[in-house]
């Protein structure tokens, strides 16, 4: 559990870096860049790591059904995630597109998952997103979307979403539960 709530602590730490101490992470240069990346790709192992290491507490009990609303939050938070928001139509006026498709992957898994490590996890991601949408709307101000895109690149993304949607929950199933019933 520890290795788990350090990775927490390493992710939220090295994407708040910038935000909270901007004058060090500026002076740091590409150098910067590179050791927030570490600190990243570090926060991701700790977590994978310690979830994986952690002894299943049990706290609740999911019903079946809500495999599919997670299953259908992953495909939107997905969509949310991709290029859509700076080349198509439907999300253009949205702010943080990616972050709210990252806390909609977050809820989406707390929904499926019952035990304490799950809710640590998935939990700690989920809360560390409206924190960061605060800290990068009081940095970069006011926020003005940029030029409206296509209906079709709309549509393209999020058949896209759908194909991603696949080879995820693919390889999830190989190396851990499937997300797709039957």
């Amino acid at each position: 559990m520890a290795l788990l709530v350090l990775g927490i602590l390493v992710w939220w730490g090295a994407h708040f870096f910038k935000r909270l101490a901007p004058a060090k992470h500026a002076s740091l240069g590409d150098r910067g860049k590179g050791l927030v990346a570490i600190a990243i790709a570090t926060s991701i192992v700790l977590m994978i790591v310690g979830y994986r290491s952690t002894e299943f507490i049990y706290v609740w009990a999911p019903p079946s059904f809500t495999v599919h609303i997670n299953n259908t939050l992953v495909l939107i938070a997905l969509f949310l995630m991709s290029p859509a928001a700076k080349k198509g139509a439907v999300l253009n006026r949205m702010r943080h597109p990616m972050l709210t498709g990252f806390a909609l992957w977050a809820f989406a898994h707390l929904l499926v998952n019952g035990d304490l490590a799950s809710m640590i996890l998935f939990g700690g991601l989920l809360v560390y997103v409206p924190i960061q949408m605060t800290l990068i709307n009081r940095a970069e101000g006011p926020w003005v979307p940029g030029p409206k895109g296509s209906l079709a690149k709309d549509a393209m993304f999020f058949f896209a979403s759908i194909l991603l949607l696949g080879a995820i929950g693919y390889i999830h199933g190989l190396i851990g539960p499937s997300p797709f019933p039957g």
